[in-house]
């Protein structure tokens, strides 16, 4: 069995490595499966234990290079800072906006449903400007791919 996601944080400041496999090529995308885990999954006690998780993961890499090939395993990377960028507009910011509804509502004195619900309906176009904004995103978010050793 190939060796699968081995996080290796080179530097905070620099890049996220995962070890991967790439399911397909479709022209410029290359498609490379990643398996997260987490934290706890390297724990001796992982089976026994409910926190231990994995999670399988396609990511789509941008590469013209033509030096990849289907199944042949790899090195993805990419900058820390932009997954702490990308933490922030798919969880900080909807929390900053549900807390924001909810005392919002509370100063204009609605009662808790309404404040609560307001605030959970304000993601639904927080996320769907995202989902709208998904290419543009997709340009800032750029994964590099290196060979295996």
């Amino acid at each position: 069995m190939p060796r699968f996601c081995n996080v290796e944080i080179t530097n905070m400041s620099e890049s996220i490595n995962h070890n991967g496999r790439i399911e397909k090529i479709e022209g410029n995308a290359i498609f490379v499966r990643i398996i997260q885990q987490s934290a706890c999954s390297g724990c001796h006690a992982q089976g026994m234990c409910g926190a231990s998780e994995k999670k399988e993961k396609i990511i789509e890499v941008n590469d013209n290079s033509g030096k990849y090939h289907v199944n042949e395993e790899v090195t993805l990377c990419g900058q820390s800072s932009l997954g702490l960028q990308a933490v922030l507009l798919a969880f900080v910011l909807p929390v900053i906006f549900v807390v924001a509804a909810i005392v919002a509502g509370n100063y204009l004195q609605w009662d808790e449903t309404t404040s609560g619900l307001t605030g959970l309906l304000l993601l639904v176009p927080y996320y769907c400007i995202l989902y709208f904004l998904r290419e543009k995103l997709k340009r800032k978010f750029i994964f590099t791919l290196k060979k295996l050793n």
